[in-house]
């Protein structure tokens, strides 16, 4: 979802080899630990401040080091099991990962999981079954929900309503789970698909209309898109190429304003397109401020997006 998100429904096959898919080489299958948490108290009330944390070696930086987050989603665990930052945390000790958890909720953030990114097909599994396993993993690693970083942008783009129906399928599962109120569930899709004039198949338009009261937030991935949601007004006001997809449009399409959080890459390396300079999208969240928006802000990755990031992001908006 960010620079793990290179997602730019355009892209070639060698721009796609730019994403992070070198880093989940080491893939292997979750061990199965005690359950060792009921749950985190589900989902905090907007504004949604996420990062997502995916190299380096911190699974859960330090708590000084993304002050003013209060969400941090932890990347990835794949259909073939957990990698990367989810693996990290996944081999702490027990009372390593207490001791995090601890910190965190003094601090007020929330600890996720992401699931899937660019690299992963989840489409071609059963999503069902991909979502017991997903929750149980959710369950016995004392974390407090999971994200769905879809991308799997073939089975989206064939339009055939496969895509659309995976995701309410995989929700709904997870719900079945992961109860709302006791855990989050957030979803990470690419603007473009709330585009219903672009996707006739519905796209994200058709997932939230179907499952949207079951999702907290959607931490939207306004990147990658070539030169699409670089300025104010297409990010917030209208978006030439996928009508529908900017801020505000979304928000007319039906979801409420606090579940509509504005991604964008931490630093210009994080994403092939769509990078703004923190003092610059900070102007924007004014004005989406002033117009009653309050969803939040989310950033791929830490630790180009840290606690200074998000200092400069909200600026007088939030407080």
């Amino acid at each position: 979802m960010h620079g793990f998100r290179v997602s730019n429904l355009l892209m070639t096959a060698s721009v796609l080899l730019m994403t992070i898919s070198s880093r989940l080489s080491s893939v292997r299958a979750a061990p199965v630990q005690a359950p060792a948490t009921s749950g985190g108290g589900g989902a905090p009330a907007a504004p949604h401040f996420v990062v997502y944390t995916d190299k380096g070696s911190e699974p859960a930086p330090d708590v000084s080091k993304i002050s003013g987050f209060n969400t941090v989603a932890m990347s990835f665990l794949l259909t073939s099991g957990a990698a990367d930052q989810a693996k990290a945390w996944e081999t702490l000790a027990q009372a390593q990962k207490s001791s995090i958890k601890s910190a965190y909720e003094k601090a007020g953030i929330k600890l996720i999981v992401s699931a899937f990114g660019s690299t992963d097909l989840p489409t071609s599994s059963d999503a069902k079954s991909t979502a017991a396993t997903m929750a149980k993993w959710v369950q016995n690693n004392n974390v407090d929900g999971i994200d769905v970083d879809y991308e799997d942008l073939n089975a989206m783009n064939a339009q055939d309503g496969k895509a659309e129906q995976w995701l309410i399928d995989f929700t709904n599962a997870l719900r079945t789970q992961l109860p709302q109120g006791k855990y989050i569930l957030t979803h990470a899709p690419l603007a473009p698909w709330f585009s219903a004039s672009h996707y006739k198949s519905g796209g994200y338009t058709k997932v939230h209309k179907e499952v949207g009261s079951k999702i907290d937030w959607y931490n939207i991935q306004f990147y990658n898109q070539g030169t699409e949601y670089t300025t104010c007004d297409g990010l917030l006001t209208s978006s030439p190429t996928y009508p529908g997809s900017a801020v505000f449009e979304i928000m007319t399409g039906g979801v409420s304003a606090d579940k509509v959080v504005i991604g964008k890459p931490g630093g210009q390396a994080d994403a092939t397109t769509g990078y703004m300079a923190p003092a610059d999208l900070a102007k924007c969240v004014v004005t989406a401020k002033g117009k009653n928006w309050n969803g939040g802000v989310m950033s791929w990755e830490y630790p180009e997006a840290d606690a200074q990031w998000i200092k400069t992001v909200k600026g007088s908006s939030f407080q």
